[in-house]
């Protein structure tokens, strides 16, 4: 794994061992930036279920002002410290060892990007989506990366599903908070 471009652009990444760790392909992670490389500068981006921050990294290197990396892993956590570490990021990133859905449930940080790649078949972004939504800010974009087949709604909250995309047996499916909606406070 490495950093595709920006800052950081060759870096290696560590990576988590075992049958159950699942990266993102470069493939994949290019796709996604390509879909949202013109929202990113500046923004601030939580990177949901994150593995080894991977694509948290990969935004922060494109120009995202800080970036929250969520896994409740411990290694996972260990993994994404070493890699912030080594690409220069620290300043720009806060790693949680903590339940992704716990922490939506109690955050009171609001972000422009979400990067969600949890383990799959287990409900995990059906069951994130309407806590998420409420985060997001007014510019907001939630990227989720699935199993093929799964079958996403087409609005959670303010959030509305912009496109699927489909690169062999991955989905990437994007919501999008249209212009001009605002979050009732």
């Amino acid at each position: 794994m490495r950093v595709i471009t920006g800052s950081a652009k060759g870096r290696r990444l560590f990576t988590l061992e075992g049958d159950d760790v699942r990266p993102t392909t470069d493939k994949v992670k290019e796709a996604i930036f390509s879909i949202i490389h013109f929202d990113i500068d500046g923004s601030a981006v939580l990177d949901l279920f994150s593995g080894s921050g991977q694509l948290g990294i990969e935004a922060l290197s494109r120009g995202a002002k800080h970036c929250t990396f969520v896994d409740m892993a411990r290694e996972s956590v260990k993994v994404t410290t070493e890699n912030v570490k080594n690409t220069g990021f620290s300043e720009k990133a806060s790693i949680l060892n903590t339940d992704s859905i716990g922490y939506l449930k109690t955050c009171r940080l609001t972000f422009d990007i979400a990067l969600l790649d949890p383990p799959y078949r287990k409900g995990l972004i059906i069951e994130t989506l309407p806590l998420l939504e409420k985060h997001m800010s007014n510019r907001g974009i939630v990227v989720c990366e699935h199993e093929i087949g799964l079958e996403l709604p087409d609005e959670v909250g303010r959030l509305k599903k912009a496109k699927t995309y489909k690169y062999g047996k991955i989905e990437v499916t994007v919501y999008r908070i249209p212009f001009g909606d605002i979050a009732e406070i």
